[in-house]
This record gives structure tokens, sequence and C-alpha cells, in this order.
């Protein structure tokens, strides 16, 4: 099962310092839907793991989260696919958890429902806690310069890809896939 983790903020959607708070503050970056169709139809199953403190700092509350992700699963099936999984954090920073980035229960619970480890498998980013909860899983951390500005010790971190947006990471992912693909059969 080829399996690709998407964060939320910054990757799929724009971000903003005030949290996503309503389903009219949230808006796809340019591509970012069409790119998660181009995963479907290259077989993937595509997930979200997503920190969401603004739960915890009583910004929105649960039903104001679902419908949010109501909103973009909407906007997907029109483009006629559909994310397989949507995991998050209601925690805030101090809280402790295991869940919250970059810890790796988020992580842990994806390769519990999805029934594989996550090991190698590409997990798309905007931050240092996406990289670090990445690596500690064993995934591989890819970062989009579509969300927060990125830390320069990553840009210089040649084993941490950089993309310029969801777009195009998905097609680099894909090549990825199908160029160790080719390698197999020729063996």
């Amino acid at each position: 099962m080829k399996l690709v983790i998407l964060d939320r903020d910054g990757v799929i959607n724009e971000d903003s310092d005030d949290f996503i708070k309503s389903p009219a503050e949230w808006r796809p970056i340019a591509g970012s839907l069409e790119a998660i169709v181009k995963l479907k139809h290259a077989g993937f199953r595509v997930v979200i793991a997503s920190n969401q403190s603004g739960l915890a700092r009583a910004l929105f509350d649960y039903d104001t989260l679902f419908t949010i992700h109501d909103k973009m699963t909407r906007m997907l099936a029109d483009l006629g696919t559909q994310v397989d999984g949507i995991f998050f954090c209601p925690h805030g920073p101090k809280d402790g958890c295991r869940c919250r980035k970059p810890g790796t229960g988020l992580l842990d619970d994806i390769a519990r429902r999805f029934g594989r480890p996550i090991q190698g498998c590409a997990f798309v980013g905007d931050s240092a806690s996406d990289v670090d909860a990445a690596r500690t899983a064993g995934a591989r951390p890819i970062l989009v310069r579509t969300g927060k500005p990125l830390d320069e010790r990553f840009l210089q971190d040649q084993s941490i890809a950089v993309y310029d947006n969801l777009e195009q990471a998905a097609d680099q992912i894909i090549a990825r896939y199908n160029a160790g693909k080719k390698t197999k059969t020729a063996d």
C-alpha cells in the first residue's frame, strides 16, 4: 500500500497566525486539491495529520473543525476524490500529549489504522514539527514553501526535499515511486 501523509494548514490550505477558525477562513492553496487528486489517481492513500490547538485554546469547537473538514472533503469530492483519513491533535503546546507533532502519536495512529508501518512514507509538511515527527517515526520528510517560513537548517539539509507547493511535491512523490518500480522490474 502506497501512503502519503499531509499536514493541513500551510500545505493544503492557506495558514494563518490567527488560526483557521471557520469554514470561511479555510481556503485551499492553488493546486493543492488537484495535487491530492494526482496522488489518488497514482494509487496512493492520502491521509492528513494536523495539530489543531485552536480546540484547546477555545478558538473553535469540534463541530466547527468538522465543518471545516466537511468543506475540504466536499471540494475534493467535486474533483472526484477523497482523502483516506483525517487525524488531528486537539491539544495545546503545553499539554504534554503524544499526539501533538513533533510527537508521533498521530503517525502511530495512522500506522495502526492502515495496518502498516509508515517507515519510508512521504510526509509533506511546512514546519520543524512536521520534519521532526516524520524523522522520529521513520517517514520521509518533505517540506513545501506555502506555509510558515522554512527554518534555514532544513533548507541546508540534503535529506529533506523542499518544493514550492504540494503540487510539485506530489509530482516528485509519484515520479520517485514510479522510478523505484521500474528499478525493481529491471532486477
